[in-house]
């Protein structure tokens, strides 16, 4: 129970803003960029207790007692304080919450306190993170992700629940197909009328499975038919849809998504010997993050690396060996760097150089957030906001109970894509555990000033 009572505390800490500030997250050795070992760390409060870094806590609260940083609202507390004690007791958390309401007078911002849940699912992430957003595909696709949460049910009940999802994603593509097909960009609409015959098809063999009560076929088909929904929304996207900012136009960019295939051999683990992840890139939304990462796969840099951290938290690589703890540039004979990118939801351009906190944007949603389990991302030096330049981490976690801006990641690391197959088996990875290869199965045409084709 003592157990239970920490994280609960710890995580109403997090909801509340206790755990907010800049760099608000010690990584250890590799995921801050330093070398010394890791401490012990708390996960759901973000505190990593390391001989290097002071408390998190200790410091929020000084920063309070000085007058500084972002403050959090009392509601905000009690609230938290609130789903925290059901949590532990077992109490009914609408009436804990309730009480709180009544008690604070809660004004409209804490309503992200207990929102519903967050999307945790990262092709629907990367369906949702498009620069498009046309409703009559948008109608076929809630319900089709939908059956995920009908599956959940026991016995008959969750079929008859998907044949529902499966009906109505139906009804919404016969009424709404004109609309969906004139959303398609004018030179990529062949190829997506094409996907929108294999949607519907597809929908069709999903309702036969639903009806002749094969259960265990239904996930596999769901995904299937989903991707075809993601391949269609993306040939709704017409181009870059906007201009990075001029002092970073040089480096490598990725104008638009790619994929690829990182195949990992595995050494002591009874449960895996080998096994291939595919993670898909997002340049829509971190075009210099993801070109960054893109331009050193094609470099093979992370060939025959291994995985250097892996903790229950997050598993990563990409330190060199040597002292540096990144890329060298040939070309420059120092470590290439890029600046901290962030994407905001609602926004046409990534943020740059600065955590969204520093910015003073405290609830602002990012359009890649730290929900999925397989969430890829870069790690940086602890204090300096433009220090990533080739160490990656993914996170092994889902976000149940912290809303996505107001955990410990979001806004402050880049996001630059997700593992979309195979991503549960991150978490058997352990240190020493080898990456035989990255290799870019498509989109490599996004690239832009590739700098793995120059001598060296």
């Amino acid at each position: 129970m003592a157990s239970s009572v920490l994280l609960s505390y710890q995580c109403c800490f997090t909801a509340a803003g206790l755990t907010g500030g800049n760099n608000p997250v010690r990584f250890g050795d590799r995921l801050g960029g330093f070398r010394a070992p890791s401490r012990w760390w708390s996960v759901g409060h973000g505190v990593v207790c390391s001989s290097r870094s002071p408390s998190r806590y200790e410091s929020r609260v000084k920063e309070m007692k000085d007058g500084k940083g972002a403050s959090f609202s009392m509601k905000e507390g009690v609230i938290s304080l609130a789903l925290a004690f059901g949590l532990v007791t077992g109490a009914p958390p609408r009436q804990w919450c309730d009480e709180a309401y009544a008690a604070t007078q809660a004004l409209p911002d804490v309503s992200v306190l207990i929102s519903g849940p967050p999307i945790k699912d990262p092709g629907a992430l990367l369906r949702y993170a498009l620069p498009r957003d046309n409703k009559a595909i948008r109608e076929v696709q809630k319900p089709l992700e939908d059956i995920t949460e009908s599956l959940k049910m026991a016995g008959l009940k969750a079929l008859d629940s998907v044949e529902r999802n499966v009906r109505q994603a139906s009804r919404a593509y016969k009424q709404g197909k004109s609309l969906i097909v004139a959303g398609l960009a004018e030179s990529k609409k062949a190829h997506g009328v094409e996907l929108l015959d294999k949607l519907e098809a597809g929908m069709d063999e999903l309702l036969t499975i639903v009806e002749e009560r094969k259960r265990d076929a239904v996930a596999p088909k769901q995904k299937e038919v989903l991707q075809y929904v993601s391949g269609v929304e993306e040939d709704m996207v017409d181009g870059f849809p906007y201009e990075v900012p001029e002092e970073y136009r040089n480096l490598p960019l990725l104008k638009g998504r790619a994929t690829v295939d990182m195949k990992v051999k595995v050494k002591d683990n009874a449960n895996l010997d080998e096994c291939v992840f595919r993670i898909v890139l997002d340049g829509y939304n971190a075009p210099v993050t993801a070109g960054n990462f893109v331009d050193l796969v094609e470099r093979h840099f992370y060939d025959g690396m291994e995985i250097q951290r892996a903790d229950g938290f997050v598993v990563q690589t990409g330190d060199p060996e040597g002292p540096a703890e990144g890329f060298i540039d040939p070309s420059t004979g120092k470590v290439r760097t890029i600046p901290l990118e962030i994407m905001v939801e609602g926004e046409k351009v990534p943020r740059y150089g600065e955590t969204l906190e520093e910015l003073g944007l405290y609830k602002a949603q990012t359009k890649l957030p730290f929900n999925a389990f397989g969430t890829t991302a870069m790690a940086r030096e602890e204090f300096e906001n433009n220090s990533a330049s080739s160490q990656v981490f993914w996170l092994l976690k889902e976000s149940e109970l912290t809303p996505s801006n107001a955990n410990i990641l979001d806004g402050r690391y880049a996001v630059f894509g997700y593992v979309t197959d195979n991503e549960d088996f991150l978490a058997d990875l352990k240190v020493g555990d080898v990456i035989q290869s990255i290799q870019v199965v498509s989109g490599l045409d996004n690239l832009v000033n590739p700098t793995y084709k120059i001598a060296g």
